[in-house]
């Protein structure tokens, strides 16, 4: 449905040149987007996915064991985006304090972004309000250390920003004057807690998000800013139980698409298009969670059933196996520490699993070497390629 611009353009003077930065209308729109139709059935095929995801826990012996490897897969893709080089074993290297010489700068971005996801989820099951305040908090741990630390980590910008181009004077896109992100992020908040306005939580989420990336409150960070509010949104609301949607993957692999719909939703005020694009979204990184849930189950059964014909020294190796599906790049150091192993029966453990191709030694090395869960890494990158 095309209503038009979705808000108005402000001119100023930046520069000394002129500029016009657009200020986007209150939600929700008007006239409220159309849900009938084959829209109402990808709406439905996305809460279904969506139930499915959110019932994954009941597949795998820990869900945790899922999360801590998903939420940094979510890190690296949604800081890929923002041009970030790094790939899942550069994190999970650098996050292995006995494994010097990972690139700082690249993983920093990534480690903050987990951080960032950790600390908002862990303030709601608190109890505290999806808020601006929140928002804001989030912000300051994304860009607590490395590139973008000296740009007002947890506070709203105070100058202009712009996206595309080398200055606001040419950019493709300017988002409203500072004076005005307050006002904006205000009416954005009390848009997320109005529950008279009647819509299905994911159209809501799908709302908000092009809200925030229109607004762009903060003067750096609010890409990935803006993904995060879409999974805190969905675990405040309930429809997951723990952070296992994530749309980075989805919005890296459509990224034209991505960005053409939120241009159409600010010139046309097209926003059935974009809530079909986010649906089906949800509908496909649902699935996908799903299915690589399925993997990880079949293949912890495969090396375990393997691991129990190795004789003596199956059972270190089975606990090893078990401290590996927590963390899939490890030390023996490490691994003694985790399981309560003696480094001796830790090391017979681990030969074991190298033995039967489970696991392979990184460095070379016969002191400090690094060993790699190469099936669960691989499994786990499927779409993590730098850009």
């Amino acid at each position: 449905m095309n209503r038009g611009p979705t808000g108005r353009y402000e001119n100023s003077q930046i520069g000394g040149e002129q500029v016009r930065a657009f200020i986007p209308t209150p939600l929700p729109p008007i006239p409220p987007p159309d849900l009938t139709g084959t829209r109402q059935l990808l709406l439905e095929q996305a809460l279904l996915a969506l139930g499915r995801l959110d019932s994954v826990s009941t597949l795998l012996p820990d869900p945790h064991l899922f999360l801590y490897s998903y939420v940094r897969k979510e890190a690296l893709l949604s800081s890929q985006i923002e041009g970030t080089q790094s790939s899942l074993s550069d994190l999970l290297l650098f996050e292995l304090e006995e494994a010097p010489g990972v690139p700082q700068n690249e993983v920093t971005d990534v480690s903050n972004y987990v951080a960032a996801l950790e600390y908002g989820l862990e303030r709601l099951r608190e109890g505290f309000p999806l808020s601006n305040r929140l928002i804001r908090e989030v912000h300051a741990h994304l860009l607590s250390h490395g590139r973008g630390s000296d740009k007002l980590p947890g506070e709203f910008r105070r100058s202009q920003n712009w996206s595309g181009g080398t200055r606001p004077g040419n950019a493709h896109f300017v988002p409203p004057a500072y004076q005005d992100v307050e006002d904006c992020m205000g009416q954005l908040e009390r848009f997320l807690h109005d529950e008279t306005i009647p819509l299905p939580m994911l159209v809501k989420a799908a709302l908000a998000h092009v809200q925030f990336e229109t607004i762009h409150p903060f003067l750096d960070g609010n890409g990935r800013v803006g993904r995060l509010l879409i999974t805190l949104l969905l675990c405040r609301a309930g429809a997951l139980t723990q952070p296992l949607l994530y749309m980075s993957l989805y919005f890296k692999e459509n990224r034209s698409a991505y960005y053409g719909l939120l241009d159409q939703v600010r010139m046309d005020g097209n926003w059935e298009a974009w809530i079909d694009f986010f649906l089906e979204g949800v509908r496909m990184t649902a699935r996908g969670a799903v299915t690589t849930a399925q993997r990880f189950v079949e293949l912890f059964g495969t090396d375990e059933a393997k691991i129990r014909t190795g004789g003596r020294a199956a059972g270190s190796a089975l606990r090893v196996h078990s401290a590996l599906r927590e963390r899939p790049i490890v030390s023996l150091s490490n691994i003694c520490r985790r399981t309560g192993l003696s480094f001796p029966t830790a090391t017979n453990g681990m030969a074991l699993l190298e033995k039967l191709g489970t696991v392979r030694e990184l460095t070379g090395r016969h002191r400090n070497r690094l060993f790699a869960y190469d099936r669960y890494i691989q499994i786990l990158s499927e779409g993590t390629e730098p850009l």
